[in-house]
């Protein structure tokens, strides 16, 4: 039996100091009075997480923490959420209350094809000239890379960006100048209608023509999948349609692959042949919703898929489907599918552990369809000309035709659509205009930084699928970056991984500490080949997804074709 514990006579019972305030950070008055009023009237349901950081910074140009902390009362989350969600991605800065921040945040491409026209000492320059006023630093692929090196200025881009267009912006945006940002001659739909656009989405519509037909029609065609993984289109539809609903759609358009920007050029110039070919999509498998994942570095775009989505909904070309368009905040780890899904729920970008797949369990649990930007594209031409159209043209026993992103030590970098099969070589000669001046063709990347690397004797081999896994490479996104006698191929190595490591979302071990030994071991001037060897066959075998499997392809590739390099 328990003992009753009685006082002592003349001592009074201790009592528990209550907790005069909450624990934790607390928001200011002022804090919350400006959120308060900066979100009245905007929802606060807890996917648009994301959105509202976006909402803050454009607003005051960074995330103050003390509004972090308003924001996460108005939102009724854990401040830690907010905190980790806005630290994840590189494109949100988090400032302390009690700090002076900087006028202006600046970043300078630091991806290969912009390393290669110089990006670094531009960097470098322009941190001396701004010193303490702005705040200079790198930036990922920014998917301008034809027109490499790239400067971003809040949501202005300088291309082939020099010191003294740099310098001259940046001046211009302390002074108050506001960017207006460049015209594009895009498509309208008065000139898409024109030429006979929409005619198939509105013949499924009125069912003139059946969702099965054209299901057989994209597995005759052997249409794939264009964003990377190139898995054949109408086996995902099936997958899709395998589950009950409903039924969500998703769509990726957030090619942050080093050298790619394929995407960005076919939304700019002709986005409603995409959204019918997301229409489509979305109507083939009931989808209720339809949530377009954009890059936050494409806000040219965002604003000309806004004004395409507003023309057609009015049209009524959406059949009554709602489309979200979700900005992403600067992680390459969102062109994996889930994460990409992550993303749009709010969350920190993390993959998901896979079965289930997307297409059964996906956004919001429910079974989800997901595509790139170009896989939607053709789907409108491959229905209205026929499978066999979509198959001519290729090269090598490759069928139909492909986009490629053309960069690096080329006279004419751009996107070009040109027979699949094709080889490096007749890219560069015939499309690209050559090598530049002075430049020797040494080596190219057939499929961006996760690609893997190639000598130039070996340019002969035709670039698609399943053609370069043999030799440790893929073509991916088909985003070709071409090096030069001129580049050091341990330097092209180093810029990579440091992207990779930088990348990476720290969820798996193998992938957030491999990249970070293996970038460690590469910094020395003799490299310990066993070393990196046994690291980077471990990055491939346990890493949970894409990235950190794909990372060492590059540096693999630089120790099997060019051992000249590390002698």
């Amino acid at each position: 039996m328990f003992e009753k514990t009685t006082v002592a006579p003349g001592k009074a019972k201790h009592k528990r100091k209550s907790r005069y305030k909450p624990r934790g950070r607390q928001a200011s008055t002022r804090a919350t009075a400006e959120i308060n009023q900066l979100f009245e009237g905007k929802s606060l349901q807890r996917d648009l997480l994301i959105e509202n950081l976006h909402i803050l910074q454009d607003e005051f140009g960074y995330l103050d923490t003390d509004h972090l902390a308003a924001l996460a009362e108005l939102m009724r989350l854990p401040l830690s959420e907010i905190y980790e969600v806005a630290t994840f991605y590189h494109n949100f800065t988090v400032h302390e209350s009690t700090q002076e921040a900087p006028r202006l945040t600046v970043k300078v491409c630091d991806s290969l094809s912009c390393a290669l026209r110089g990006s670094a000492q531009l960097q470098h320059e322009l941190s001396n000239a701004f010193d303490g006023q702005v705040k200079v630093t790198h930036g990922a692929c920014m998917g301008r890379c034809n027109l490499a090196p790239i400067v971003r200025i809040e949501n202005q881009y300088i291309s082939q960006a020099t010191i003294d267009a740099s310098a001259n912006a940046i001046k211009k945006r302390l002074s108050g100048h506001e960017h207006t940002g460049p015209e594009h001659d895009s498509l309208s739909l008065t000139d898409y209608l024109e030429k006979g656009g929409y005619r198939i989405l509105k013949d499924l519509y009125a069912r003139r023509t059946t969702p099965a037909k054209i299901i057989e029609e994209l597995k005759e065609s052997g249409h794939r999948g264009l964003g990377g993984a190139g898995f054949p289109h109408a086996m995902k539809i099936n997958s899709v349609l395998s589950i009950d609903g409903p039924r969500l759609m998703a769509v990726n358009a957030d090619e942050s692959e080093p050298g790619t920007f394929k995407d960005r050029y076919y939304m700019n110039t002709n986005p409603h042949q995409f959204l019918e070919g997301m229409f489509i999509g979305a109507e083939l498998v009931e989808a209720e919703e339809i949530y377009i994942f954009l890059r936050d570095e494409y806000p040219d775009t965002a604003q000309i898929l806004k004004s395409a989505l507003s023309d057609a909904e009015i049209a009524g070309l959406n059949n009554g489907r709602r489309v979200h368009l979700r900005r992403g905040a600067g992680a390459y780890i969102c062109g994996e599918e889930s994460a990409m899904l992550e993303s749009i729920e709010g969350k920190r970008a993390y993959p998901r552990q896979k079965p289930p797949f997307p297409a059964h369990v996906g956004l919001f649990n429910r079974p989800t369809l997901i595509n790139n930007v170009e896989t939607l594209y053709w789907l409108p031409q491959i229905l209205e000309k026929g499978a066999d159209w979509y198959r001519e043209g290729g090269r090598s026993d490759s069928q139909g035709m492909r986009t490629f992103s053309l960069s690096g030590q080329v006279k004419k970098p751009g996107v070009y659509r040109v027979p699949a099969g094709i080889t490096a070589q007749e890219l560069i000669d015939k499309y690209g205009g050559g090598m530049l001046e002075g430049h020797q063709f040494k080596a190219y990347l057939p499929g961006g930084a996760s690609g893997g690397m190639l000598p130039a004797h070996m340019a002969d081999i035709p670039l698609d699928f399943g053609t370069l896994e043999k030799y440790g490479c893929f073509i991916g996104s088909a985003a070709v970056i071409v090096l030069s006698d001129q580049d050091n191929l341990k330097d092209v190595c180093r810029n990579i991984m440091h992207f990779f490591e930088d990348e990476s979302c720290g969820q798996c071990t193998p992938c957030r500490m491999g990249t970070t030994k293996a970038l460690k071991l590469m910094q020395a001037e003799h490299w310990d080949q066993d070393l990196l060897t046994d690291l980077s066959d471990v990055m491939r075998d346990a890493s949970i997804c894409g990235l950190g499997q794909a990372a060492p392809n590059v540096l693999v590739s630089l120790m099997k074709f060019f051992p000249e390099e590390l002698s």
